[in-house]
């Protein structure tokens, strides 16, 4: 008899496919995982859990006295409660790696659209109102090359977004994160300093910091007033990192000249957000990872560290090893 699985939200087709020629799998999209009778019946029979954004606790963990692992098909894993897991039993796991450079594609092209103005003059374009041969002050941006880039979080994603600034735009790197990378000095010449010292330095400032209770509302009224009035505010990281209330104020009292977001509070975002009224922020919907070619990497790693886990064996990508039995 094949082992029951549950695919939850996001797993790429071909993967699916080939976890269903060798288990029991159940697809499930945006399920209330509280109520959804048909979900908490896959529960209780599933031994692995794959996919994306499923909000895992000590009470779903209740519904499920099967369960060996949940793979995650993400690097953030602030979905899951990895106590209760680890009390449980349960291993979780991450896709890290895969995604790294495509992540830093997307927020380094944010970056580049918040600061030349870019999907404001592209409606400006289409809209019919480009009248004249040249447009006027008005219409400017600001440079990206030469500025300071500051980075919240030197992870890898942060490395490679360095990368970019260092060597694509002469940048130089302020970064801040609970300890020094000496390899990003070596290759980066990226400087180390405190958080208000980046504030007040940075021309752009990148939030690339994971979500933990340290991290949440790390950034609010105070970080932005710390900002350069011409700074560019940059988050890719997760949203309750950011006081959004806080950041609509410094757009709105001209704190700060501009942002790019590709996440929120909450997601999907609300349409009637003030932000998505702002000409002066970039939004885009928590795409950093989304190419094909890495989703499917992506859910490959995830699918791996799911029969690992469900084999008996040691994912390579475990984020709770308290809970891998041996």
């Amino acid at each position: 008899m094949k082992k029951k699985i549950i695919a939850y939200n996001r797993v790429e087709k071909p993967v699916l496919e080939k976890l269903q020629q060798s288990y029991d799998a159940r697809f499930f999209q945006n399920a209330d995982t509280k109520h959804d009778p048909a979900f908490l019946t896959a529960l209780r029979e599933a031994e692995g859990i794959i996919g994306l954004d499923l909000p895992v606790d000590a009470d779903l963990l209740a519904h499920a006295h099967k369960l060996k692992v949940i793979s995650n098909v993400s690097v953030g894993y602030d979905n899951l409660d990895l106590d209760a897991m680890s009390r449980h039993g349960v291993m979780g796991t991450n896709t890290p790696g895969v995604l790294d450079d495509t992540v830093a594609d997307a927020i380094f092209g944010i970056l580049i659209a918040a600061a030349r103005r870019i999907p404001e003059l592209d409606q400006f374009v289409k809209n019919g109102k480009w009248q004249s041969a040249a447009i006027d002050n008005d219409h400017f941006g600001h440079n990206v090359h030469h500025k300071t880039l500051g980075i919240i979080g030197m992870g890898r994603i942060g490395k490679a977004i360095a990368k970019r600034g260092y060597f694509g735009f002469d940048m130089p790197i302020l970064y801040h994160t609970r300890s020094p990378k000496p390899d990003a000095e070596e290759a980066f010449a990226a400087e180390y300093c405190s958080l208000e010292t980046l504030l007040q330095e940075s021309d752009f400032v990148c939030l690339m910091a994971p979500l933990t209770p340290e991290t949440e509302g790390l950034i609010g009224k105070r970080e932005f007033q710390l900002m350069k009035s011409s700074a560019i505010f940059i988050n890719g990281s997760r949203g309750p990192t950011v006081i959004e209330q806080d950041l609509v104020d410094a757009l709105k009292n001209n704190d700060i000249t501009a942002a790019g977001l590709d996440v929120f509070s909450q997601e999907p975002v609300e349409p009637d957000h003030p932000l998505l009224n702002m000409t002066q922020v970039v939004t885009t919907p928590h795409i950093g990872s989304s190419t094909h070619e890495t989703e499917e990497k992506m859910s490959e790693l995830a699918a791996k560290n799911l029969e690992s886990g469900l084999n008996g064996e040691k994912p390579v990508n475990l984020i709770n090893p308290e809970a891998w039995k041996f």
